[in-house]
């Protein structure tokens, strides 16, 4: 499972991180922001994973600065450079926190400095 988790996030890393949507996650997957209201479903996530990257303007660049697996969860922590459509500059940090079953993704949650974002 190490090894999906981590080609998962190389995908995301070289800008695929939507064939790695559709590769690694499960059509029941629960995806969270924070403490938001998770979306559940492929369909739901898939629509509000678009929304995100069509509001980006600019990847200038994004790494995992760390990431370890126990069982069948596997966490990173992030940091992205990014400017959104409108000119705003951010530059993020986020730990990603994803639950696997039969190497898919059934369940993601992202915890980050919303006023960052």
């Amino acid at each position: 499972m190490s090894a999906t988790a981590a080609a998962t996030n190389v995908q995301v890393l070289s800008g695929k991180a939507m064939e790695a949507f559709e590769k690694y996650y499960a059509d029941d997957v629960v995806m969270q922001e924070n403490s938001d209201e998770p979306r559940k479903g492929k369909a739901v996530n898939r629509k509000a994973e678009e929304e995100f990257f069509a509001s980006v303007e600019a990847w200038h660049g994004g790494s995992v600065k760390a990431s370890a697996v126990n069982g069948d969860v596997s966490f990173s922590e992030w940091e992205m450079d990014i400017t959104f459509k409108g000119g705003k500059r951010v530059k993020m940090s986020q730990v990603a926190v994803r639950h696997w079953k039969n190497g898919k993704v059934v369940n993601e949650r992202f915890f980050y400095d919303k006023g960052a974002h």
